[in-house]
């Protein structure tokens, strides 16, 4: 690999110490490849992708992939949890209250922490969570 080549979806895997399997390597992809998916929709794309899986086999490849660094877990208030490939930067998100569509937003402001407590209790922060709530722009239309 030279240095203007992308890692491999396997290359990932291992160099996050995973076992390669053609289930992660289908599941890393579906979530990279989506937008900010449910397990059931992930499961969906690795099945078109490698034949049957159980939602168990997911939730723990999931888990271990979260675990590596290698998606982010999302859980917007009243939604199931959705994973993103977009990690590694402190992006936020804005949620459709109406059809619970979820968009990535950058920063707001300033560097990595966006934003620091005024009293921090002895924590070292090092990331923080935004979610901008309100109607997306096709709810706004049909509402």
């Amino acid at each position: 690999m030279t240095a203007s080549q992308s890692p491999s979806t396997a290359e990932e895997l291992r160099g996050a110490g995973l076992r390669v399997t053609a289930a992660r390597v289908a599941l890393l992809e579906t979530v990279r490849e989506g937008d900010h998916l449910d397990v059931e929709s992930i499961a969906s794309g690795v099945r078109d992708r490698v034949g049957h899986i159980s939602l168990q086999a997911v939730y723990e490849a999931l888990h271990a992939l979260t675990a590596a660094g290698l998606v982010r877990r999302i859980e917007p208030a009243g939604s199931p949890a959705r994973y993103e490939g977009r990690v590694g930067d402190n992006h936020h998100h804005l949620v459709c209250r109406n059809c619970g569509t979820v968009k990535d937003v950058d920063c707001t402001v300033g560097d990595a922490p966006c934003l620091d407590p005024v009293d921090d209790a002895g924590y070292l922060v090092d990331e923080a969570e935004v979610t901008f709530w309100g109607l997306c722009p096709q709810c706004r239309e049909t509402g």
